[in-house]
C-alpha cells in the first residue's frame, strides 16, 4: 500500500510542476498568469462555446472544469464582529507565560480594519520584529531591485588598487574569488602585473561594534565583510566572529589576485577608493531577495546592513544613529503610526528599540496591498509556522498545531522580551494581519507557546 501511496504523491508533484510552469511567469509573488486571470471578469465554470456546425471531423467536446481547490482571499463576512475575536485572545492573551506587559494588534488586511487591540499603541521593546519595520523602510527607500556594489578601482598610475566595500555582508568566498579574477584579467589587458592593494571602508561612519558589544549574534558594522564575518561554515544564527572583517576579506581578496597572476607587494591596509571608473565589480542579490533572508532566517548583520542602505538612500550617515533617523522617516513616509517609536539599531539587539503593535501591523497591511507590490517580500520572507526559518521547530504541540502552515510571522527572543508579528490565513480565507508582545517575560519556553497559541487561534476564526 505504501508504495502506491507513494507513487500517488509523486505523480502528484510532478503534475503540479507542470501546472506550474504551465501557468507562465512570476510577477512579485503571483504569476503573471493567475493575475490576468484575477483581473477577468468573473463567470464561474468553464466558458463552453456553441457547438460548431456539423463539420468533419467532429472536434471532442471540451472537457468539463473542475471546482476551485483554494478559495481566494477575501474581506470579512457582515457578521464577523470585534467583540468575537476578543472574547477569544482575551483568556490566551492573559496566560502568565507571557509577563506583565503585553500588547497585541490584529487588523484585516483587506479593508485595513483593526479588529482586536489590547495597548495596540504602546511602544514596546520589539526584540527581532523590528526586523519588519527595517526591511519595509529599505524597500520603501531602495525598491525590491536595489543591488549593493563591492567594487576594484586602480590609481591613475595602475600601482594601487582599492578593494571598496559598498555594504554587502552576504559576499561569499565565490564571489570575491570571482572579482579577483576579472581585476586580474582587467589589470593583464592594461599591462599591471604588480599592484598594492587598499581597501575602503569608508561608507559607513561611527562605531562599528554594536552597543551589546562584541556578540556572536553579530559581526562589527563595516561596509567590507566575507560571509557576515563568520568563522565557521553556518549560514544563520549565532556564529564565532571575526574582529576585523574587512582586512580579513582584503587579505583573502590579495590572496586570489596573486593566484591569477598578480603581483602583491606589501600587505592590504585601508586606504580611500581613486576617482575613477571600477576596473571590477560584484553584485548581492536584489533587495527583495535579501529581505527575505533577513527576516526567515532573523539575520541581524544583514538586518544592520539594510538600515545603512536606507541611510545612503535618504542622504543621512550610514552609522547607527543615521539609519535610525532614515528609517522612522522612511515609515512615516508611508504614513505608519511612529509616535513613540525608536529604532536604536536594525536588527533589534538593542533594548532601546520601541515599536507598537499598530505599527507592525500597519507596515504588513500595506505590504498586503496590491497597489504595494514593492512591500511584498514583508509576508514573502516572513517565517511559515513549523516549516521554516526561525519557526521550523515551533507550531508542533496542540492546539498550536492549528497554525502550522497557516501562520507566517517574525520571532523575537530577547531575555525578558518575546514577540512574534505576521500574517494568518483565517478559516474562511482571509488574510489577517496581527503583532503580539510581550515583556518581562520569565522564560521563552512558556512565552513562545503561548504567543503560538494566539496566533494559531487566529486561523480557526470565520
Amino acid at each position: 500500500m505504501w508504495q502506491l501511496t507513494a507513487g500517488s504523491a509523486a505523480l502528484g508533484l510532478a503534475l503540479a510542476a507542470v501546472a506550474v510552469t504551465a501557468a507562465g511567469p512570476w510577477d512579485s509573488g503571483q504569476r503573471t498568469a493567475e493575475r490576468a486571470r484575477a483581473a477577468a471578469p468573473a463567470t464561474g465554470g468553464a466558458r463552453h462555446a456553441p457547438p460548431p456546425a456539423p463539420a468533419p471531423p467532429e472536434r471532442p467536446a471540451p472537457a468539463p472544469s473542475a471546482p476551485g481547490v483554494l478559495t481566494a482571499l477575501h474581506a470579512p463576512a457582515p457578521a464577523t464582529r470585534p467583540a468575537d475575536l476578543a472574547a477569544l485572545l482575551v483568556p490566551l492573551l492573559a496566560d502568565p507565560g507571557l509577563g506583565p506587559l503585553r500588547t497585541a494588534s490584529v487588523v484585516d488586511t483587506a479593508t485595513g480594519r483593526q479588529l482586536y487591540g489590547e495597548g495596540a499603541g504602546t511602544p514596546m521593546t520589539p526584540a527581532s520584529t523590528v526586523k519588519i519595520a527595517t526591511t519595509a523602510a529599505a524597500l520603501s527607500a531602495l525598491g525590491p531591485d536595489h543591488r549593493i556594489a563591492t567594487t576594484v578601482t586602480a590609481a591613475p598610475d595602475g600601482r594601487t588598487v582599492t578593494l571598496t566595500g559598498g555594504g554587502d555582508p552576504t559576499l561569499d568566498p565565490a564571489r570575491l574569488k570571482a572579482l579577483a579574477a576579472d581585476t586580474a584579467r582587467a589589470l593583464t589587458a592594461r599591462g599591471h602585473t604588480s599592484v598594492r592593494l587598499a581597501y575602503d571602508t569608508s561608507l559607513y561612519q561611527g562605531p562599528p561594534v554594536h552597543p551589546i558589544g562584541p556578540n556572536e549574534n553579530l559581526a562589527p558594522v563595516v561596509a567590507l565583510m566575507t560571509d557576515e564575518g563568520r568563522l565557521d561554515d553556518s549560514e544563520s544564527g549565532p556564529a564565532p566572529r571575526t574582529a576585523d572583517p574587512a582586512g580579513d576579506t582584503a587579505t583573502a581578496f590579495a590572496g586570489h589576485l596573486a593566484a591569477a597572476g598578480v603581483e602583491i607587494t606589501g600587505t592590504p591596509a585601508p586606504g580611500r577608493t581613486p576617482e575613477a571608473a571600477p576596473l571590477a565589480r560584484t553584485y548581492s542579490a536584489p533587495l527583495a531577495d535579501l529581505v527575505e533572508r533577513t527576516l526567515t532566517h532573523s539575520d541581524n548583520d544583514l538586518a544592520e546592513a539594510l538600515a545603512r542602505q536606507t541611510a545612503l538612500a535618504r542622504k543621512k550617515p550610514a552609522s547607527f544613529d543615521g539609519a535610525a533617523q532614515a528609517v522612522r522617516g522612511e515609515l512615516a513616509r508611508l504614513g505608519l503610526p511612529v509616535a513613540g517609536a525608536r529604532f536604536a539599531d536594525g536588527s533589534g539587539l538593542d533594548r532601546r528599540d520601541r515599536v507598537s503593535a499598530a505599527l507592525l501591523t500597519g507596515l504588513l497591511t500595506r505590504a498586503a496591498d496590491p497597489a504595494r507590490p514593492a512591500l511584498r517580500p514583508l509576508l514573502t520572507g516572513l517565517p511559515v509556522g513549523g516549516f521554516t526559518g526561525t519557526l521550523a521547530g515551533r507550531f508542533d504541540t496542540a492546539p498550536a498545531t492549528e497554525g502550522a502552515g497557516l501562520v507566517r510571522a517574525k520571532t523575537g527572543t530577547l531575555t525578558g522580551v518575546n514577540t512574534l508579528a505576521g500574517t494568518v490565513v483565517t478559516a474562511d480565507g482571509r488574510l489577517l494581519a496581527f503583532a503580539f508582545l510581550a515583556g518581562s517575560t520569565l522564560s521563552p519556553y512558556e512565552a513562545q507557546p503561548a504567543l503560538d497559541r494566539l496566533s494559531a487561534a487566529l486561523a480557526a476564526q470565520h
